[in-house]
């Protein structure tokens, strides 16, 4: 009877300078916020996505939070998001008092239901929240269509779309990211570039940057200061303590020096896996993760997509009981326990559908083409 060695869901990757930057900094005297690898990490990202002003924080939490603070979401104001989506999203929101309007799937794929948005603007609409999920982009060219229409903010959620992109109707490769009027990542240990916790504010709108700066540096021009910009720094505006120690960015510097590495072993990962699974999906009336034109994979996810909550549980106790750590993703929130009270009751079933049938498999870096090869198998074989 064959053996399986444990095969784990994610392993945080080491690309190797972590700890030598990390004692760089210590010995530099200067480990709080903002210091020289912050600086190193955020140019970076401004220069090589041609994002607007970023600003790294301890997560993509924070990150969404400092966004709500800057539209001054307030009691009453409406937010639209995908209710298939983690709860951070929403969260950042509520927090400033506003209702979230969620907004259903779609049959293709778990990303926002672009069709469904216009129908649930009103008035009291502040702003589209899109989650790219796995990576791969919303339909952008809807949302920012009705962004201008009805003069409301985008804050793309690209917690799990680090170097990926979408091409527009006009023909322009975009990174995702700089396209909305903010943007959130995350470098969570489960994502493709990592720091432990942390996160980053992208800011596009310039006419928000400053504020943006205050908000992150505890409501106070503290930078302005260092910059010679004013004589004297004090408290201006609400904020809080949203900025990361330069430990925890020389982490990530030591991440963002292989990104490319790190993102070709990843996509030959998730190649491995559709060449292996493809013809048994289609075979066994599997939904299997497919890229769409016009947009890009950075391979944070390879997912399946079963007929049913039975089918996929039973999918998940065969790999589990051959020690291979697959798992489902997001529960909707439109039916949390904290939600469902407050939501309008009306059904998102492709939401549901994803919430019931989805289930990611491993992936990260030192996954083996051995192992896949172990999961794969194990898939196929009854």
């Amino acid at each position: 009877m064959k053996t399986y060695n444990h095969i784990a869901f994610n392993k945080p990757y080491m690309t190797g300078n972590e700890l030598s930057y990390i004692e760089d900094a210590v010995r530099s005297g200067k480990i709080s916020g903002n210091g020289k690898y912050t600086k190193l990490c955020q140019e970076f990202f401004q220069e090589k996505f041609n994002f607007g002003k970023c600003l790294l924080t301890t997560s993509c939490t924070d990150a969404l939070e400092m966004a709500s603070i800057l539209i001054n979401i307030k009691p009453g104001d409406e937010v639209i998001m995908p209710s298939y989506t983690f709860v951070s999203t929403s969260n950042a929101f509520i927090l400033r008092g506003a209702k979230i309007v969620f907004v259903d799937s779609t049959k293709e794929s778990p990303n926002i239901d672009v069709s469904k948005i216009e129908q649930l603007i009103t008035k009291k609409t502040k702003a589209i929240v899109p989650v790219h999920y796995a990576g791969v982009a919303c339909d952008m060219d809807e949302i920012m269509r009705l962004s201008e229409k009805y003069n409301l903010y985008v804050i793309e959620d690209a917690a799990q779309a680090i170097n990926s992109y979408y091409t527009n109707n006009k023909g322009e490769t975009k990174a995702l990211g700089s396209i909305g009027h903010f943007s959130t990542f995350s470098f969570h240990e489960t994502k493709n570039i990592i720091s432990g916790e942390g996160g980053m504010l992208v800011v596009n709108d310039k006419k928000f940057k400053d504020r943006a700066e205050i908000i992150w540096e505890k409501g106070t021009n503290r930078n302005a200061f260092f910059r010679g910009e004013v004589d004297k720094y004090g408290w201006v505006d609400i904020g809080s303590s949203f900025l990361p120690s330069d430990l925890i960015a020389a982490f990530l510097w030591a991440q963002l020096e292989k990104l490319e590495d790190i993102q070709q072993k990843r996509k030959s990962i998730w190649n491995l896996y559709f060449n292996e699974l493809n013809d048994y999906c289609q075979e066994n009336d599997i939904i299997i993760h497919k890229i769409p034109k016009h947009k890009t994979n950075n391979a944070h996810i390879f997912y399946l997509v079963f007929n049913s909550l039975k089918e996929r549980n039973s999918m998940i106790k065969k790999l589990n009981n051959k020690k291979v750590n697959a798992v489902f993703h997001y529960l909707s929130l439109h039916k949390s326990e904290f939600y469902k009270n407050h939501y309008n009751g009306e059904e998102l079933p492709w939401c549901d559908f994803y919430s019931n049938t989805l289930l990611r498999l491993p992936l990260y870096f030192e996954l083996t083409n051995e192992e896949i090869k172990t999961i794969t198998s194990i898939i196929k074989n009854d």
